[in-house]
């Protein structure tokens, strides 16, 4: 009689409760499976019936090999999920103990934790788990994490996160240069006391990230070689991407992806398309959201625009927006949450208006898109000097002395990117580095089995 099938390895995975934290883990834990491991993928309640109804809304289906389980976030219903500050001081507490229970009883020998959630590396600890740790942003942007104590040492910032003496910052000379009041930890809210609960809680785990068996980065060796040498353990997978078209991407979801765009692009003359989208986090007021739309019409030129549903502060009714969609129909196209690496990959789109979170820019990198930046906070900053400063695949939009980027400014630097075939060529020259990292034999697809290989070790 044949011996049965040997069980398949099973790993934990475990995101920070943010949409731009949830993918990049959803798209690992695709990678994963694909090689033989199971995957236990944990979001918070609140945002697994985010995901539910996304999925439900494309009728799509939780690949095979991949489960998803929730444990509650320690807010109330009610409890303002866009604060970071207070969202993370309270996760330990709320899931450490569901965590350490699920781990017990099924017998999970690995986790993947976000380094957003590098407490859960107490888990190795009180329940024998081996802790692998993810990195969301650049490893420029996770060695500033870990060089906050000098900063603070150096007297650039101090203990609460404000900043105390402005100076550009540069770890070093392939990395990207960000002024003081830049950087992320002090940059994600206007709160001085969130400021100060993010800060501490920076400093309260960065000595535990020595402990993890490695650090997984969704980045690769030929764009952050210097930063990934720094690293303690790194392991650069990236860019990652998301499944092909034929199985469910929507499992990483917290909005349905609108499809229709698909079909607008293929009507549109190859790269003439300009895609504005900003991610989960920015928010616009009406100033600046008219700004935009009246820019984008001023340009003359198609464009896709992603505005989800909590993207304005409320200021700017609905009907504005629908009476701006009648007036641009043929030539602009608006949907709530677009299909972005589909369409960062259609031969139309000509650039990127983005808030270069480090997702975003991946997939703009590895598409050969140039950028248009637009940062709001948090380690958008650090990215925007990466693309502008470093691999020179993009130009920056600046406010005026408002603070606000007006329709003149969008004009004439969309006309200014699109005018500089030096872009272009840098853009493509990134495009096939990242490319050639993650087809079978580079660098990042190397790196891959190397992780898969370690999470075999049960």
């Amino acid at each position: 009689m044949a011996a049965p099938p040997s069980p398949r390895p099973h790993v934990m995975v475990l995101p920070f409760p943010a949409q731009g934290h949830v993918m990049p883990l959803m798209e690992l834990s695709h990678r994963l499976v694909d090689h033989g491991l199971e995957v236990d993928f944990v979001n918070t309640d609140f945002n697994h019936d985010r995901v539910l109804n996304a999925m439900a809304a494309e009728t799509g289906v939780v690949p095979d090999g991949i489960h998803m389980v929730s444990f509650p976030d320690g807010m109330g219903p009610d409890g303002d999920r866009t604060d970071i500050a207070m969202l993370a001081d309270g996760l330990p507490a709320a899931m450490l103990g569901p965590l350490e229970e699920m781990i017990r009883s099924k017998k999970i020998k690995w986790l993947i934790a976000d380094v957003s959630m590098c407490w859960a590396l107490e888990l190795a600890v009180t329940a024998g788990v081996r802790v692998a740790l993810f990195s969301t942003f650049s490893a420029a942007v996770f060695l500033l994490r870990l060089h906050i104590p000098k900063l603070i040492e150096d007297g650039i910032i101090d203990v609460c996160g404000k900043v105390t003496r402005n100076k550009t910052i540069q770890l070093s000379p392939k990395m990207p240069p960000i002024e003081a009041t830049e950087i992320p930890w002090t940059s994600m809210s206007s709160s001085p006391d969130r400021i100060k609960v993010i800060i501490k809680n920076v400093l309260k785990t960065n000595p535990a990230v020595s402990q993890a068996a490695t650090v997984i980065c969704n980045t690769f060796e030929e764009i952050e070689s210097e930063a990934l040498d720094l690293v303690p353990n790194s392991l650069p997978v990236g860019p990652l991407e998301a499944p092909p078209a034929s199985s469910s991407s929507a499992a990483g979801q917290f909005w349905p992806e609108d499809m229709t765009c698909l079909a607008w692009l293929d009507k549109q003359a190859r790269s003439s398309v300009i895609y504005v989208a900003f991610g989960s986090f920015t928010v616009f007021n009406a100033t600046r959201f008219q700004e935009l739309a009246d820019g984008l019409e001023l340009t003359g030129r198609p464009f896709l625009w992603a505005v989800r549903p909590n993207f304005t502060d409320g200021v700017v009714g609905q009907g504005w927006l629908d009476a701006f969609k009648l007036r641009v129909e043929g030539k602009g196209l608006v949907v709530g949450w677009a299909p972005q690496q589909r369409v960062l990959s259609h031969p139309s789109v000509a650039c990127f208006v983005s808030h270069c979170g480090w997702n975003s820019t991946m997939e703009g990198l590895r598409n050969g898109v140039p950028f248009l930046c637009w940062p709001y906070f948090a380690d958008q900053f650090c990215n925007q000097s990466y693309v502008c400063n470093v691999w020179g695949t993009g130009i920056q939009l600046c406010a005026d002395e408002h603070e606000v980027v007006t329709k003149e400014e969008i004009k004439g630097k969309v006309e200014q990117l699109l005018g500089e075939e030096e872009i272009k060529v840098r853009a493509a020259m990134w495009k096939d580095k990242a490319c050639a990292s993650i087809a079978e034999g580079g660098s990042s697809h190397e790196n891959l089995l190397k992780l898969v290989n370690l999470l075999r070790e049960q």
